[in-house]
């Protein structure tokens, strides 16, 4: 978990209202959907910075797999998409971030699989609107490049508990709403008590997590999310 989700018209209303809470336009974003988001594919990401003493809001388009600005390639030896809680503090791709590149990663849901090996059955995941998961956000170039920057992302894992960890052992860090200004604020320098006081304030969400067996993962529409037959 989690390396398959969906962002649907909720969603991108959740987005368009986050942005217009400040004052500023709708236009910012522009809504798109999809059922079937893979990693380095292009997610949203909902952060806010510090711009001449003022905390503004941001929401923009990020390649899911953080790239850590220290990193000569954009690929990596191993799986970015997703950031372990527990190791975010001591881990030098996510410790950067934490300090100061914190994010939300909206969506409808997330899948996950169970079953044997060669006859895994993919479950929808969700809960009752919108998903706000913590993430850790990066800009990064070739060194010595005159490309643009390119914003990357991740989403952080948790424990999972509750009727989700029959399907697997991690879930996204699942923010309610009075927790998010809180993860989100840049003048808050992040730490792993920050971090292990968001995983406490995610438990409920979690544990009300729904979820049902769906068609296997091919191609992108709402179909993917419906319950088997």
């Amino acid at each position: 978990m989690c390396g398959r989700f969906a962002i649907d018209d909720a969603v991108n209303a959740e987005i368009t209202r986050w942005v217009e809470a400040t004052g500023r336009s709708w236009r910012e974003w522009e809504p798109w959907t999809s059922w079937n988001i893979k990693p380095t594919q292009q997610i949203p990401v909902l952060l806010e910075t510090l711009d001449d003493g003022e905390v503004t809001r941001r929401v923009a388009s990020a390649r899911w797999s953080l790239v850590p600005p220290w990193a000569t390639e954009l690929a990596s030896r191993f799986p970015t998409f997703n950031a372990r809680s527990e190791e975010l503090a001591t881990k030098r791709t996510w410790k950067g971030p934490l300090r100061s590149s914190r994010a939300l990663v909206p969506m409808a849901g997330y899948y996950e699989w169970s079953g044997a090996k060669g006859s895994r059955v993919p479950h929808w995941i969700h809960g009752e609107g919108p998903i706000m998961a913590a993430g850790l956000y990066s800009w990064w170039r070739p060194q010595g490049s005159e490309d643009p920057w390119l914003l990357t992302a991740t989403i952080l894992t948790r424990a999972a508990t509750g009727p989700a960890a029959e399907l697997h052992d991690r879930a996204p860090l699942i923010l309610p709403e009075d927790a998010q200004a809180e993860w989100l604020d840049p003048g808050t320098e992040g730490s792993q008590g920050l971090v292990d006081a968001m995983v406490a304030a995610s438990t409920p969400a979690i544990e009300a997590l729904q979820f049902h067996p769906v068609m296997p993962l091919r191609g992108d529409g709402p179909e993917l999310t419906r319950p088997l037959d």
